[in-house]
């Protein structure tokens, strides 16, 4: 980047503890995925997808393109939320809860989240919970257990029913599947 779009960019940019939290995030992720890269090839692909992801919607909050829905949540709303259920996977989240966060009631929370993301945040959450522990799965060498409960499953049976339904295996099988093809 040269240096005088690097200064207009930072002097022209309002203070976004949201963008701070994302970049730091990206940040992170691509280092992850630089190192993993030589050495575990699925783990470098995961991470670079997150980082897609992130980055992707990040361009939508800044583009507006989601606010254009009427009833559905503003960017800044999804970006808190998003950066709020990713922090607190490991926790029991309620949409009393959620909708606090984004200081709307739980009713129209769950109508306003449902058409932003276009799941309800129950899915939502399972989804990104199963998305951390593909990740870790390929990443570090605990338990499913371990892993369950640090995703936020109640017990490692809950996380495998959720996941066998969601990939059509079970958790170990994947993992055995990807750790043998990253091998060769």
């Amino acid at each position: 980047m040269d240096k005088s779009y690097s200064e207009t960019a930072r002097v022209s940019a309002a203070p976004d503890t949201a963008f701070d939290f994302l970049a730091n995030s990206l940040t992170l992720l691509l280092e992850a995925a630089k190192g993993e890269l030589e050495s575990d090839r699925e783990a470098a692909r995961t991470s670079l997808a997150t980082a897609s992801q992130i980055l992707h919607s990040e361009v939508e909050r800044r583009s507006g393109i989601r606010g254009l829905h009427i009833g559905g949540l503003a960017g800044w709303q999804m970006t808190r939320l998003r950066a709020f259920i990713d922090a607190n996977l490991h926790t029991t989240m309620h949409a009393r809860d959620l909708g606090a966060v984004v200081r709307l009631s739980t009713s129209h929370f769950a109508r306003s989240f449902r058409q932003a993301f276009g799941e309800p945040p129950h899915a939502y959450i399972i989804r990104r919970r199963l998305q951390k522990a593909c990740h870790l799965m390929l990443t570090r060498p605990a338990s499913l257990s371990e892993i369950a409960l640090d995703v936020g499953f109640s017990d490692q049976a809950h996380f495998c029913k959720l996941f066998r339904r969601a990939f059509g295996q079970t958790p170990s099988r994947w993992r055995r599947e990807r750790n043998s093809s990253m091998r060769r």
